[in-house]
């Protein structure tokens, strides 16, 4: 039997969930989908300079869930400059955190600005 789904810690949720070229309509050829959790291990090791062990820790998993999250984020980033596709951030297996003080470290940005909630998240 599997072990079961780890949900993701998340704090940040991108204040824009859409990026790429400006004159596509969104639509299955044109995008490149990236999970919320992807975002985040990618926020918070090239942003906030956090190593994976940092990140696995903040984000709940292990240093080997992270390792892998953030290699699929990377591809798909390269995969939306590369080939000038849409980048949507969207759902995923992941919680929103509840702030500082309840678990959260140095890479806490805990804010919703104009975000959307789909997924999970709810």
């Amino acid at each position: 039997m599997p072990r079961p789904m780890k949900w993701r810690k998340v704090c940040s949720l991108p204040e824009s969930s859409r990026f790429g070229p400006l004159d596509f309509n969104v639509d299955g050829e044109d995008c490149v989908r990236m999970k919320v959790d992807e975002y985040e291990a990618i926020r918070l090791i090239d942003l906030e300079g956090f190593t994976q062990e940092e990140c696995a820790k903040q984000m709940n998993v292990a240093r080997t869930t992270v390792q892998g999250i953030y290699a699929e984020a990377r591809k798909k980033i390269a995969q939306s400059l590369v080939e000038g596709k849409i980048l949507l951030i969207e759902g995923g297996e992941y919680r929103l955190c509840e702030g500082r003080g309840n678990g959260c470290g140095r890479g806490c940005r805990k804010h919703h600005r104009g975000w959307r909630f789909s997924g999970s998240d709810r």
